[in-house]
């Protein structure tokens, strides 16, 4: 993968177009990002919540710094779609949320809106490295052809997953 700025990993630096060995960068930040975005996903919809204001405290500060890496990483255009996805793939995200709820015997419409704020943040950020992940992984990032099909293969998952996850909550 090509990083978008300068930059340092573990002591090494890295110049902008610089490739960085995707066994570098995704597993950290898969691993990392699961534990604070589950984190975040159990505080805010626990029993015992913590105070909304902590956990848009903790939640906020985690994806603001996430976002900073990922605009590193990644570069502004593509953290730009990242969110114009986000938007798109709302109703995904609104069904794959509620069926997480579901495995815990609760639904996505027993918390108000506010609730959801940092949970959904969490999963377009995680969203948007898994598909980065998928084109490093398979080296299909700088093959158009490849990467066509990769993302075709990408969204059809993500669609099933959605389709499959909105039928088992209901």
């Amino acid at each position: 993968m090509k990083i978008s700025r300068s930059l340092t990993i573990g002591g090494r630096k890295y110049r902008k177009g610089d490739e960085i060995p995707w066994i570098v960068v995704y597993p950290f930040f898969l691993f990392h990002m699961l534990m604070f975005g589950g984190s975040g996903f159990l505080m805010a919809y626990a029993d015992n919540h913590p105070d909304l204001s902590f956990l848009y405290m903790h939640g906020g500060f985690a994806i603001l710094i996430y976002t900073v890496f990922y605009l590193v990483i990644f570069g502004r255009d593509e953290v730009k779609w990242m969110f114009i996805n986000a938007a798109l793939g709302f109703v995904g995200i609104y069904t794959q949320i509620g069926w997480i709820l579901s495995l815990f015997g609760k639904e996505i419409g027993d918390y108000p809106i506010h609730v959801h704020v940092i949970p959904f943040l969490y999963f377009v950020l995680y969203t948007f490295l898994l598909r980065h992940a998928v084109l490093d992984i398979t080296h299909s990032r700088e093959d158009h052809r490849k990467k066509k099909r990769v993302e075709f293969g990408y969204v059809a998952v993500l669609v099933v997953g959605y389709i499959i996850s909105y039928y088992l909550n209901r």
